[in-house]
C-alpha cells in the first residue's frame, strides 16, 4: 500500500508539469478499471454455467438472465472507481516532500 502512496505522490509531481489531480486520478482509476472488467468477463461465463447447473436441482425451473451478471459488475466497477478515486485524491493532496521524506 504505501508502494502506491508513494507512486501518487509522484505523479502528484506532474501537477507542476500541468498535470492536474483529476488527470492523476482518472489515469489510476482507468488502470484499475481495466483489472475489474477484465475480472468481470471472466467470472460472468463461469458463474452462469454454475448457477445454472444449480438451478436445474431446483422443482420450479427459472429462467437465468443477464441482469445479475450487468447489476454486480456495474457494482463491482463503481466500488472499484469510488475507493481508487477516493484514495487517489487523499493522497494527491499530500505533500511530495512530506510522503518522500518517510522512505
Amino acid at each position: 500500500m504505501f508502494q502506491n502512496y508513494l507512486k501518487i505522490t509522484f505523479r502528484n509531481m506532474l501537477k507542476h508539469k500541468g498535470y492536474s489531480l483529476i488527470n492523476i486520478a482518472g489515469l489510476l482509476s482507468r488502470e484499475f478499471l481495466k483489472w475489474v472488467l477484465l475480472a468481470n468477463l471472466i467470472a460472468w461465463p463461469v458463474a452462469w454455467y454454475m448457477m445454472r447447473g444449480w438451478l436445474e436441482n431446483f422443482a420450479y425451473r427459472t429462467e437465468l438472465g443477464w441482469l445479475p451478471f450487468v447489476l454486480a459488475g456495474a457494482a463491482a466497477l463503481l466500488i472499484a472507481l469510488l475507493t481508487v478515486s477516493y484514495q487517489a485524491v487523499k493522497a494527491g493532496l499530500v505533500d511530495p516532500v512530506k510522503a518522500l521524506r518517510y522512505e
